[in-house]
C-alpha cells in the first residue's frame, strides 16, 4: 500500500550537483542479490544512491568493511538520471533499498515513513550539531545519515582576482560593482555560470533567502514556510526582489557567452581555464575537478554581495544530502552497525577527508588537503555560516523554480511574471503536505 509520500509527483530528479555537482549516469556493482542473511550467517545489504562522483570512495570503505565483518556483502547501485523515480517506484513496488539517498531538510520528513529512527546511535552523537540538524525531522527524530558536509559560496580565482588589482573579495553590492569593473578594465570576464542546470539557481538563492530572513527578523525557515502558506510575497523582501534579481542580471550580463547552453562541466572548464574569475552556483565539491584541469590553479570563497552590509555576506556550510536506512528491511540492524563503524571509527573519520576528499560531516574529523576547506575553516573563525535554507523548500519547488528562472534570463518571462510563478510554485511544490 502507497504511504503519504507517494503522492507526490514522481517528475523529481535530485541533484548531484548539491552532491558533488556533475557525472554521466554511472553502472556499477550487481544489485541483483536479495536483502537479508542466509542459513551461513551471511548478510547482503542493497546500498542505491545517486552519487556517482562517489563510486571509488563507496567502494573503499564497502571493501575495508569487508575486513571488519567479512560475512556482510554490500551491493552498490549508483544512478543519476531520473534516480528519485525510479527510487520511488521501487518503494512504490515494496522493494524498497536497505540504504538509499534523499535531499535533506524538507525530504526528511517525505520519506520518514521509510527511514530507520537513528536518534540514540553513535552515527548521530558524531554528527557536527548543523549536520544533526539537517538530518532531524520535525518531531525531533534523526532519520537520515549525512553524505557529507558542505559549502555553498562564491568561488574566485585569485591570481585573476589579484590581475586586476583586487585585494580583497567583495563584500557588499557596491564593492562588486567595483570589482567588476576593474576585471573588465584587465580583459578579464568576472563570471562563470551554468544556467542550463536548474540546481545552481537555488545555491545562489539560499544568499538571498538568508538575508531576507535577517532583515525581517526571523529565521529562514519561518520565511520559507510563509512562502510555502501562500502567507506573503517576494516583493515584500528587496533582497529578493532586487537584489537576487539584480545579481542575476549582472551575472549575464558580465558572464561567459550563452549562459542556457553552459552546463555544470562547462562552467568548471570555463573558471578553471582562467576564462572567468568567479563561479556562481557552486561550491566545495568542484576543487578537484578545476584542479585536474589546472593543478596550479589558486581558488578562494566568499560570501554572495547580497546587500550593502558587509556582515550579511556569508558562505552557508550544512549537509544537504542525506542516506536513509529502511525501516523495514531485514537487515536494517547490520545496516545500522555498519554506518555506526563508518562514522565512529578511525578509518571512517579519515575516509571522508583522505578518500572521499570531503567536509566531513561528523565531528573530530580532519579537513580534506584541499584549497576550500581550509579557507572555509578560516572564515568561520571569524564569521558565521548561513544558514543552509535550501533544505526547507522540496526539490520538486527547486527544479520548477530552476526552469522559471531560465526562462527569466531567456527574456520569455518578465521579471514580475516570474516572481507571481515562483510564488505558486512554492505553494504548490514547497512541501510534502
Amino acid at each position: 500500500m502507497f504511504k503519504k509520500m507517494m503522492v507526490l509527483p514522481i517528475t523529481l530528479v535530485l541533484s548531484l550537483s548539491m552532491l558533488a555537482a556533475c557525472g554521466n549516469s554511472t553502472d556499477t556493482t550487481d544489485n541483483s542479490a536479495s536483502s537479508g542473511g542466509s542459513t551461513d550467517g551471511a548478510v547482503t545489504i542493497n546500498m542505491f544512491t545517486a552519487s556517482p562522483e562517489y563510486t571509488d570512495a563507496f567502494n573503499a570503505y564497502i571493501e575495508e568493511y569487508k575486513k571488519v565483518k567479512p560475512n556482510v556483502t554490500i551491493n552498490l547501485e549508483i544512478m543519476q538520471a531520473d534516480y528519485n523515480t525510479i527510487l520511488k517506484s521501487r518503494i512504490a513496488a515494496g522493494s524498497t533499498p536497505d540504504v538509499f539517498q534523499t535531499t535533506a531538510g524538507g525530504d526528511i520528513d517525505t520519506y520518514a515513513d521509510y527511514s530507520a529512527d537513528l536518534t540514540n546511535e553513535p552515527l548521530a552523537a558524531a554528527m557536527t550539531d548543523a549536520v544533526r540538524t539537517n538530518m532531524t525531522s520535525t518531531d525531533g527524530k534523526v532519520l537520515g545519515l549525512p553524505v557529507k558536509g558542505n559549502l555553498f559560496a562564491l568561488i574566485y580565482n585569485k591570481d585573476l582576482f589579484a590581475k586586476a588589482g583586487i585585494t580583497e573579495p567583495p563584500k557588499t553590492i557596491a564593492e562588486m560593482d567595483e570589482a567588476i569593473k576593474k576585471l573588465e578594465a584587465k580583459g578579464i570576464t568576472p563570471f562563470a555560470n551554468a544556467y542550463k542546470e536548474w540546481w545552481v539557481w537555488k545555491h545562489i538563492f539560499q544568499h538571498y533567502v538568508d538575508v531576507a530572513a535577517l532583515d525581517a527578523g526571523i529565521s529562514s525557515n519561518d520565511l520559507v514556510n510563509k512562502f510555502i502558506a501562500g502567507e506573503t510575497t517576494i516583493k515584500e523582501y528587496p533582497a529578493l526582489y532586487n537584489n537576487f534579481f539584480s545579481f542575476i542580471d549582472t551575472t549575464v550580463q558580465y558572464g561567459t557567452d550563452k549562459p542556457l547552453e553552459r552546463d555544470s562541466n562547462a562552467e568548471v572548464s570555463d573558471f578553471a581555464s582562467g576564462k572567468a574569475a568567479m563561479m556562481t552556483g557552486k561550491g566545495a565539491w568542484d576543487e578537484e575537478a578545476i584542479i585536474k584541469i589546472n593543478p596550479d590553479f589558486k581558488m578562494g570563497i566568499m560570501g554572495y554581495p547580497v546587500s550593502d552590509k558587509a556582515d550579511q555576506s556569508m558562505i552557508i556550510t550544512g549537509a544537504d544530502q542525506a542516506l536513509r536506512i529502511n525501516a523495514d528491511s531485514p537487515v536494517a540492524k547490520e545496516t545500522i552497525e555498519f554506518f555506526n563503524w563508518l562514522y565512529t571509527s578511525d578509518y571512517g573519520k579519515n575516509w571522508f577527508s583522505q578518500v572521499a576528499k570531503v567536509i566531513p560531516p561528523i565531528k573530530d574529523a580532519p579537513l580534506p588537503d584541499l584549497q576550500m576547506p581550509k579557507e572555509m575553516e578560516e572564515i568561520l573563525k571569524i564569521e558565521k555560516s548561513g544558514d543552509l535554507s535550501v533544505n526547507y523548500s522540496l526539490d520538486t519547488f527547486h527544479q520548477k523554480f530552476g526552469e522559471i528562472m531560465q526562462a527569466y534570463i531567456g527574456k520569455s518571462k518578465t521579471k514580475d511574471q516570474a516572481v507571481e510563478e515562483i510564488q505558486q510554485a512554492w505553494i504548490q511544490l514547497g512541501s510534502a503536505q
